[in-house]
């Protein structure tokens, strides 16, 4: 028969592995969110990013419909300020954020940003999306349909997401006004244009010359092929709390039979 310590032993070490092992499968992710301007110098900036990982319930626009006020709140503002709101009654398990530049304003050609966020894959496994670009009246990028960013065994299956020029909306709310646009107007004023939601980076050559909020002259320098912009995500596991307590049981066990044993001399 084995020793009681030994026994002992055993025990807790299969308790402290089970539950590393537990922890490293739990089901929560932290995922952490990075943006990147990509663009050339002196081209479009990006108002922050709002997203949200879900189950594939909110639908924002879609390409050739009338935009309606969650995605004209992004695209003529940057603020989301009606996205939210929309995204969370279609979707109340959601997990909603926005993460910012860093230093704080538009997001720059080159500059980045990011945030963490805590996400159960299997809950919510789809991904959406939307940033104002700037200058503009009313173009943003973003996602029609939702992406499928983790498969049915929790595994993330793309780490970025990268778009061009041709990915660019422009949601047909507002009239191009160079003197009514964000970043290098007033962007307070709006005249409603009553078209429908469409792929147009063209019409950003409109600003070249002007003067930004940024103290650069804008220049668009865009091909349909150009990157502008790139989400990138990274994922680590967030151990559950039963899984702390059971590792931390095993390894006070652990620390409890080598101290005996020092005691007697084994």
């Amino acid at each position: 028969m084995p020793k009681p310590s030994l026994t002992l032993h055993n025990a807790a070490l299969a308790a402290a592995l089970g539950a590393a092992s537990f922890i490293a499968q739990a089901a929560p992710m932290k995922v952490t969110v990075t943006v990147e301007n990509l663009a050339a110098a002196n081209g479009i900036a990006f108002a922050p990013l709002h997203l949200g990982f879900h189950a594939n319930q909110f639908d924002a626009f879609d390409i050739g419909g009338v935009a309606t006020a969650p995605i004209v709140s992004v695209a003529e503002g940057g603020s989301g300020s009606a996205w939210f709101p929309a995204f969370a009654a279609s979707d109340p398990g959601a997990v909603l954020g926005t993460v910012l530049p860093n230093p704080p304003g538009p997001l720059l050609s080159g500059a980045m940003g990011s945030a963490s966020f805590v996400v159960d894959p299997a809950a919510n496994a789809y991904f959406t999306f939307a940033a104002m670009v700037i200058p503009s009246n009313d173009f943003f990028t973003g996602n029609d349909q939702a992406i499928k960013l983790f498969d049915g065994g929790g595994n993330l299956m793309q780490t970025s997401i990268v778009q061009r020029a041709g990915d660019i909306w422009d949601a047909g709310s507002e009239v191009f006004d160079p003197a009514a646009a964000a970043f290098v107007g007033d962007n307070g004023l709006r005249t409603p244009q009553n078209s429908v939601v469409a792929f147009n980076f063209a019409e950003l050559a409109g600003f070249n010359g002007l003067a930004t909020g940024a103290g650069y002259v804008f220049n668009s320098g865009l091909a349909y092929d150009t990157e502008v912009y790139r989400i990138s995500f990274a994922v680590t596991a967030v151990p559950e709390p039963q899984s702390v307590a059971m590792l931390l049981a095993g390894l006070a066990a652990l620390g409890a039979i080598a101290r005996r044993r020092r005691l007697n001399g084994k």
